[in-house]
């Protein structure tokens, strides 16, 4: 529990900057005007754990476009978090990851979030499934998946796999210094030696 609890804190950590990211990208450079201008305030007061203006959220949630009315309810779901309902929160980012309206960055971050919320209560294999997708070098999420399907592992008892996969996340230069920092000391605990691993990549 301890370290699931340390790992999901990790993962929380940046997510609504992300989505800022990902609003930037899939809508900005197509949508202009009062709707954008809300969607910043939204997510700046989310990123800032403000609870964001009623109007703007509402003007979000009956947006034409499927990218705002994401942010809507991306943000409804963190404000639910961060006030402790985790139930709430789960529910609304599971109905997200499962809405095919909406653009796969913002249903693979939903999902993300889900499982970081349940990391404590889901199942082992529950966990490595339901991430199976994400938690793939190359991947946008492959951080934040294989941190949390390491975990799911080390619940089943198979610290090889863990290790290897906490071995992969600090080798991973796309991966952010804080998660990797995290990986190398979970993969030093678990045997791996990172130093003779860095060392057979640079001969290489």
């Amino acid at each position: 529990k301890r370290f699931c609890r340390w790992i999901a804190a990790g993962v929380a950590a940046g997510l609504i900057a992300l989505a800022g990211w990902l609003w930037w990208d899939h809508n900005s450079k197509q949508e202009s005007g009062e709707i954008a201008e809300k969607a910043q305030s939204v997510l700046r007061s989310a990123g800032n754990r403000h609870t964001p203006d009623a109007q703007a959220l509402a003007t979000l949630k009956d947006a034409r476009q499927p990218g705002y009315r994401a942010i809507a309810q991306l943000t409804e779901a963190s404000v639910a978090a961060q006030k402790g309902d985790t139930a709430k929160a789960a529910s609304l980012y599971g109905a997200i990851a499962a809405n095919d309206e909406i653009a796969q960055p913002w249903r693979d971050l939903a999902t993300i979030r889900k499982v970081a919320l349940e990391l404590d209560k889901m199942p082992p294999q529950a966990v490595i499934d339901t991430l199976k997708p994400l938690a793939v070098e190359g991947n946008p999420w492959f951080g934040s998946a294989a941190e949390m399907s390491a975990i799911a592992y080390m619940k089943m008892g198979k610290k090889d796999v863990a290790g290897a996969l906490f071995a992969a996340i600090a080798k991973d230069e796309n991966v952010p210094e804080t998660l990797r920092s995290r990986a190398r000391q979970m993969a030093a605990l678990l045997g791996v030696d990172m130093l003779a691993m860095e060392e057979s990549a640079h001969g290489a």
